[in-house]
C-alpha cells in the first residue's frame, strides 16, 4: 500500500488530500502541520481510511508535545504510531502503553541522513525497535551506492517482511520504495504531490506515481452502500416458530432463497398458512399444540441441513405416526452425525444407514420424553436448538447438558428467537478460568439448557435482521481491494458471523461507520489497509471459512484459521475444498490438525512479483459458499475464474451475482 506523507499543511489542506480518490492511507506529520489538539481529535477519528500519527521530536517540537499530540492521536484513533527510535525513555514507555491499550500498531523508526550502517549495525539496530515493543520497525538510511540499498533490502531475507518498512533515501535510489512492497513490506511512504520538494528531493514518489508503480491498471472497487439479504438463519428460525405459533406472525426484510422457501414449504405442510407481500411474510400458525396432535408422514426440507435437524425433535412432539423427513442435492449425502444418540437420550429412534450413521431420507419414530440428559455438541448446534424447542413445548421439565458445544451463537439466535415468540428457556455457560474472564464462547467448554415444559408459542411482529454470512463476502472485497459500504447491518447481533467485524478488526482493516444522510440507518465501510495474517477461531462461525480463506492468501505471513473438523459436512467437504482451490491458484495451504495453514502475500507484493492468483476452472463442489468466496478471488486473479456451478447460490442468496456485478461497476481509480 502507498502512505502518503502529509507535512506543511493545516487542517483544510490535510483534508484536501484525504479526500483525494487515489489515497490509500496517509501519514500526518504532527511536527509540522499546523494543528490544534482539537483539530488532531477531529482528523484522526473522522478520516476514513488509515492514518498513521507521526510527531519528529526537534528544538521546536519538545518531547513533551510530541508525546501529547501522539497520545491525543492515538486516543482519537490513529490506526498506526511512529516513533524515533531516539524518543526518551519515559516517553516510550507511555507511548507503546496508550498504543497497546487503543489498539494501534507501533512503528519505531530510525532515520540515518547521512549514510548506511554496516549489515550488522542494521541488524541491531531492528532488533532494538523489536525490544522497545514495535510492531513494525521502520529503517530509512542515506544511500550512496547500490550496495547500501542491498544491505538494506538484505533485513527482508532475516525479519518478518510484514513487520519491517525498509528503504533508502536518496533521489537516485527511489525504487528501493517500491522494491520493499515486492519484498512484503505493509506499505511504503510517498509524497501527497510533485510540490512536495523536500520529500520529493529524498527519494519519495508523488502518490499517484507510486501508486501506478504498484497497480498499474488493476482496478480498486467503491460503490454505493450494498443492502444485503435478510439473515437466512433467523428468517428460517422465524419462518418454522411462526408456523407452531397461535395467531397471526408478520416478518418484516424477508428475502427470499433456498433454504427459507424450504422452511416455508415445512411451514405449509404442518397447516400453517402463509402470504407474502414485497419484503413482508405473514404466517398463520397452528398453535395452540398438543403431543400428537397432527397426522402426516412426511415433510421435505429440500437442501436446508438447518430445517432437518431443527424439525426431527419437533415432530417426534407434534405427530402421532412415524415421521419421515425427505430431502435433495447435497443434503442426501451429508450424515446427520450425533442425531442418533442425542434423540434417543430422550426416547426417540431414528434409522440409521449402513454407514452406522442418520442420513435423509431420515424416519422418526417414538413421541419426545422430557428429562434430563447430556449430549455431545461437537457436530453442532442445529439438532441441539430443535430439540429445545420441542422440550419447552412438551410436558415436563427437562434439563439438557451440552458437553463440547459448537456453534453456539446459533444456539442463542435460536433462543432469541423463541424469546420473541414467548417461549422463554434458559442456559447456563461453563468453562475455565480464561472463559469466566474473558465470556469468549470459543472457550466455553459446556452449556446448560433449564427447559420448562408445556410452553406455548404465541404470535409476533419481528423486524428480520440482515446477514452478515452473505455480508461478509463484500466486507472481504473492501479490506483486500478498495472500499465497500454496507447498509443498516446490525451490530448487535447473536449472528454467528458478525466475527468477521472482529476478524477483519484485528487484521488490520479499517472499518468506519456513519448515518446514511436521507435514512439515518448506519452505514459500516470497509477499506483496504495493511493487513497483519489471521489467527483466529473460526468453530464457531464455520460459514467463514471460505472467505476468510481468500483474506489469508493476502496477509502477508502464514495465517491459522482453527475449528476445521466442522466443515466435513457442510454443502462440501469444504475444508479439502478450500485447499483444493488455495493450491490451484498457486496459494500454499495445507489442513494440519484442526487448523487451515495458508501462506499469504500482500496484493501489492502479488501485483510487483507478478502472483497473483492463478485464473481458471474452478470446482464449487456445488456449495454456495464456495461461489461467494471465488467470485470474490476472481477481483485479485490474473485471468478470469471459471465456476462449474453458480446456480447454487440460490441456497442461500439468489441476488449473489447481481450484487457482485453491480460492486463491480464501482472503480474509483
Amino acid at each position: 500500500m502507498v502512505c502518503t506523507t502529509i507535512v506543511n499543511r493545516d487542517c483544510d489542506g490535510i483534508w484536501d488530500v484525504l479526500c483525494e480518490d487515489w489515497l490509500e492511507m496517509a501519514e500526518i506529520r504532527l511536527d509540522t502541520c499546523k494543528l490544534t489538539l482539537e483539530e488532531i481529535d477531529d482528523l484522526f477519528s473522522s478520516a476514513s481510511c488509515p492514518l498513521v500519527a507521526t510527531c519528529r521530536i526537534s528544538d521546536k517540537m519538545t518531547p513533551q508535545k510530541a508525546e501529547t499530540r501522539l497520545i491525543r492521536a492515538i486516543h482519537a484513533g490513529a490506526n498506526f504510531v511512529d516513533l524515533e527510535i531516539e524518543a526518551p525513555p519515559m516517553m516510550s514507555k507511555r507511548i507503546r502503553r496508550e498504543a497497546q491499550e487503543y489498539g494501534t500498531t507501533l512503528i519505531r523508526s530510525y532515520h540515518n541522513m547521512e549514510e548506511t550502517e554496516s549489515e550488522t549495525a542494521l541488524h541491531a539496530i531492528v532488533e532494538k525497535c523489536l525490544h522497545l515493543g514495535a510492531d513494525i520497525v521502520k529503517i530509512a538510511t542515506m544511500a550512496h551506492s547500490k550496495e547500501d540499498v542491498d544491505r538494506v533490502m538484505s533485513l527482508y531475507d532475516r525479519f518478518d517482511p510484514n513487520r519491517l518498512i525498509a528503504f533508502c533515501m536518496a533521489f537516485d535510489w527511489k525504487e528501493s520504495r517500491v522494491e520493499c512492497l515486492a519484498k512484503g513490506a505493509p506499505f511504503s511512504y510517498a509524497a501527497a504531490s510533485v510540490y512536495d520538494n523536500s520529500l520529493i528531493n529524498l527519494g519519495q514518489w508523488p502518490s499517484m506515481l507510486m501508486a501506478d508503480a504498484i497497480y498499474g491498471d488493476f482496478p480498486m472497487y467503491t460503490d454505493a452502500p450494498l443492502e444485503m439479504p435478510a439473515s437466512k438463519s433467523m428468517a428460517q428460525r422465524a419462518v418454522l416458530c411462526a408456523a407452531l405459533a397461535e395467531g397471526t406472525s408478520t416478518l418484516e426484510g424477508f428475502s427470499t432463497c433456498a433454504d427459507t422457501e424450504a422452511a416455508i414449504g415445512i411451514a405449509k405442510a404442518l397447516g400453517a398458512k402463509i402470504t407474502k407481500h414485497k419484503d413482508e411474510l405473514t404466517i398463520t400458525g397452528i398453535g395452540p399444540l398438543k403431543e400428537g396432535s397432527l397426522d402426516i408422514s412426511e415433510l421435505h426440507a429440500g437442501e436446508s441441513g438447518f430445517s432437518t435437524r431443527f424439525m426431527i425433535p419437533i415432530v417426534s412432539f407434534l405427530s402421532k405416526n412415524d415421521v419421515t423427513i425427505t430431502g435433495e442435492k447435497t443434503l442426501l449425502t451429508r450424515p446427520l452425525k450425533g442425531a442418533k444418540d442425542i434423540m434417543e437420550a430422550f426416547g426417540v429412534k431414528l434409522n440409521v444407514s449402513e454407514d452406522g450413521e442418520v442420513h435423509v431420507p431420515v424416519t422418526i419414530n417414538g413421541h419426545i420424553r422430557s428429562g434430563e440428559a447430556e449430549i455431545s455438541g461437537k457436530n453442532g448446534s442445529q439438532l441441539i436448538s430443535g430439540l429445545v424447542t420441542a422440550l419447552a413445548l412438551a410436558n415436563g421439565e427437562s434439563t439438557i447438558y451440552v458437553k463440547e458445544p459448537k456453534s453456539i451463537p446459533y444456539i442463542f439466535m435460536t433462543l432469541d428467537v423463541l424469546k420473541k415468540f414467548g417461549v422463554k428457556v434458559a442456559c447456563d455457560m461453563e468453562g475455565g478460568q480464561e472463559f469466566i474472564q474473558t465470556h469468549n464462547w470459543d472457550l466455553c467448554e459446556r452449556l446448560i439448557f433449564h427447559i420448562k415444559g408445556g410452553q406455548k408459542l404465541k404470535a409476533c411482529k419481528i423486524k428480520l435482521e440482515k446477514d452478515w454470512s452473505a455480508a461478509a463476502n463484500f466486507a472481504v472485497a473492501g479490506a483486500l481491494f478498495g472500499d465497500v459500504a454496507l447498509f443498516d447491518m446490525p451490530e448487535k447481533s447473536v449472528q454467528a458471523d458478525l466475527s468477521i467485524l472482529d476478524i477483519l478488526a484485528d487484521a488490520g482493516t479499517c472499518i468506519t461507520q456513519e448515518p446514511d444522510p436521507d435514512t439515518g440507518n448506519d452505514i459500516l465501510a470497509f477499506t483496504k489497509a495493511p493487513l497483519v495474517p489471521l489467527n483466529v477461531d473460526a468453530g464457531n462461525c464455520p460459514d467463514l471459512f471460505p472467505i476468510l480463506s481468500i483474506v489469508a492468501a493476502f496477509c502477508e505471513g502464514e495465517s491459522h484459521i482453527s475449528g476445521v473438523g466442522r466443515l466435513a459436512t457442510k454443502e462440501s467437504d469444504r475444508g479439502k475444498a478450500i485447499v483444493d482451490m488455495l493450491t490451484g491458484m498457486g496459494v500454499k495451504a495445507a489442513i494440519k490438525g484442526d487448523e487451515l495453514v495458508i501462506e499469504g502475500h500482500s496484493l501489492a507484493r502479488r501485483l510487483l512479483t507478478k502472483t497473483l492468483l492463478k485464473g481458471g476452472k474452478y470446482s464449487s463442489n456445488h456449495d454456495h459458499r464456495m461461489v461467494m468466496a471465488l467470485s470474490i478471488a476472481s477481483i485479485g486473479a490474473d485471468g478470469p475464474i471459471e465456476i462449474d456451478d453458480t446456480e447454487c447460490v440460490v441456497k442461500s442468496w439468489p441476488e449473489f451475482f447481481k450484487n457482485f456485478e453491480n460492486f463491480k461497476k464501482g472503480i474509483a481509480i
